[in-house]
């Protein structure tokens, strides 16, 4: 088990290199819930090209939305990473007590999210339907007649409205879900610090925001395998992710 991490001197462009190493570390010493959460995610993903595998239209927004919904579903990994910084393991049992005992404030969350990630697949599907002339039911589809497509912007309006989804959703739970399993918060104060950090760091999270993207594309492209370490290894991430900005916010309300 490795040391408790020490107190952070500073937010910066390094720090979520330094969020993934810790966060393999988590992975490393915890291995069992993380590839247990990383199993459901592989899947649920499988499920997913099961049922829309030859409606790229549908897939294309399902597997984005699925990304926005995704902290929620890592909420059981910020138990097990509080647990090894107070050096303890905290096992599976605790992670399904987590659920079980059904916390108002993550069920609202986690509400919130799924109507977000709904929003976004049912507006990609009907972009996707209304603007290309023909189908789109597969990846060579979309980018024949999206990507390269001979209307102009067609991608372009595809990708704009999903960062303008995915921009605040992402600025409401990045640091959200590890402070309401690590604090007897609100919801909605819990959103606020949320904000405020990625106000107060926009580079840095909007650099961490493009290390996830990267990182679930990798697990998407290895038929979903990569999913097995991907999932874990960014929720284990997060939760240093939280600790870190939360504490250089509180350092800095105290001055």
């Amino acid at each position: 088990m490795h040391d408790k991490q020490a107190a952070s001197s500073g937010v910066t462009l390094a720090s979520p290199l330094r969020w993934l190493a810790r966060g393999w570390l988590d992975l490393r010493d915890a291995p069992l819930p993380g590839l247990v959460h990383g199993l459901c995610a592989s899947l649920f993903g499988a499920l997913l090209f099961a049922v829309a595998g030859q409606r790229f239209w549908l897939l294309a927004g399902a597997f984005s939305g699925f990304m926005l919904v995704a902290p929620v579903l890592a909420t059981g990994l910020y138990l097990v990473s509080r647990g090894l910084e107070q050096g303890r393991l905290a096992g599976l049992g605790e992670v399904i007590a987590l659920w079980r005992g059904r916390d108002s404030r993550l069920v609202a969350f986690g509400l919130l999210l799924g109507l977000a990630g709904t929003g976004w697949v049912l507006t990609s599907a009907s972009l996707l339907t209304l603007l290309t002339p023909e189908p789109i039911n597969s990846l060579s589809d979309f980018l024949r007649h999206v990507v390269l497509a001979d209307s102009p912007f067609l991608f372009e309006l595809w990708m704009l409205l999903g960062g303008l989804l995915a921009a605040p959703v992402f600025a409401s739970s990045v640091l959200t879900l590890p402070m309401l399993v690590d604090r007897d918060c609100s919801l909605w104060s819990a959103v606020r610090a949320s904000w405020r950090a990625v106000a107060d760091h926009p580079v840095v999270m909007a650099w961490w925001a493009i290390l996830i993207v990267l990182l679930v594309m990798l697990g998407l492209l290895t038929w979903l395998i990569g999913l097995l370490v991907v999932v874990p290894l960014l929720g284990h991430a997060s939760w240093h992710a939280y600790r870190e900005l939360s504490a250089g916010a509180s350092a800095e309300e105290g001055r």
